[in-house]
C-alpha cells in the first residue's frame, strides 16, 4: 500500500454486514485485494451478532438498513461487548438523525454508498488506522451537534466539567483513535484503569462513548493531530 498506512498498528481482519450480497461480494473483493482479511459477512442484524461474536473482527463495516435488529442496535450491542471493535457505518442514507444514532451507538465514521470505490477503501483504511472517517457534510454537523452537547453539559455545570490531569491525558490518547490497550501500554497503566478513567471522563461530560468523548477532545483542541478525516 502507498497511502501512508503500511504499519503494523493497522487492524487487517474485517467484517461486513449489508442485506444486498452483490454490494457485499464487490466491496469483500476490492478489501481483499488491499491486504484486509474478510473474517465474516452478514446480511442480517441476528447473523452480524452471531459471526461478530464467533469472529471478533478488528474492524466491522456495519450498514444500517439491514433486518432486525439494525445495524445501530447492532452497534451498540456489540461495542458493548467488544470495546476494542471499530465500526465503520457505510450506508445509502446520509439524513442527520441516521448518522447522529450510529456515532451515539460508538460507530468510529460513517460513509455514504455513493462514496466512489477509492474513497470507501480509503475510510476503510483510514478506520483501520484509528482515524474517524466521515463523508464530507456529515464531520462538520456531527461536530456541530456535539458542540451543543458540549453547551449544555457546561451549563449543567456552572464551572464546567473539571477533568483530572490523567484524565486530560487519557482523553489526548482516546481522541487518536487508541484502544484501551494501547492506551494503556502508553500511559504505563492497566488496561482496567484506562476504562476507568474514560467512563469518569464520560460521566462528567454527559457523553455515551468514545467516540462522543474523541469529537469532544477535538473541539475542545485536546487532538495532538488532524480532525476527523473527511474523505
Amino acid at each position: 500500500m502507498s497511502d501512508g498506512y503500511e504499519n503494523e498498528d493497522i487492524r487487517r481482519r474485517l467484517m461486513l454486514v449489508d442485506d444486498h450480497p452483490m454490494w457485499l461480494e464487490a466491496l469483500s473483493g476490492d478489501l481483499e485485494d488491499d491486504g484486509f482479511e474478510i473474517v465474516a459477512t452478514a446480511t442480517t442484524g441476528d447473523e452480524a451478532l452471531k459471526r461478530a461474536r464467533a469472529t471478533r473482527p478488528e474492524v466491522l463495516l456495519m450498514d444500517l438498513q439491514i433486518p432486525d435488529p439494525d445495524g445501530a442496535t447492532c452497534t451498540e450491542i456489540l461495542l458493548d461487548e467488544f470495546p476494542e471493535m471499530l465500526v465503520l457505518v457505510i450506508s445509502a442514507s446520509g439524513e442527520r438523525d441516521d448518522v447522529l444514532r450510529a456515532v451515539k451507538a460508538g460507530a468510529k465514521g460513517y460513509m455514504v454508498k455513493s462514496a466512489s470505490p477509492d474513497e470507501l477503501l480509503d475510510g476503510v483504511r483510514r478506520t483501520a488506522a484509528g482515524d474517524a472517517v466521515f463523508t464530507p457534510g456529515l464531520a462538520g454537523m456531527v461536530l456541530g451537534e456535539f458542540r451543543r452537547m458540549v453547551t449544555r453539559a457546561e451549563a449543567h455545570n456552572d464551572t464546567g466539567p473539571a477533568l483530572t490531569t490523567r484524565e486530560i491525558e487519557v482523553l489526548r490518547q482516546v481522541a487518536k483513535g487508541l484502544a484501551y490497550r494501547e492506551i494503556a501500554e502508553r500511559l504505563f497503566v492497566s488496561h482496567r484503569t484506562v476504562q476507568n478513567h474514560v467512563q469518569n471522563v464520560l460521566r462528567k461530560l454527559q457523553l455515551h462513548n468514545r467516540v462522543e468523548l474523541a469529537l469532544y477532545a477535538i473541539e475542545q483542541g485536546y487532538h495532538d493531530g488532524e480532525p476527523p478525516t473527511v474523505i
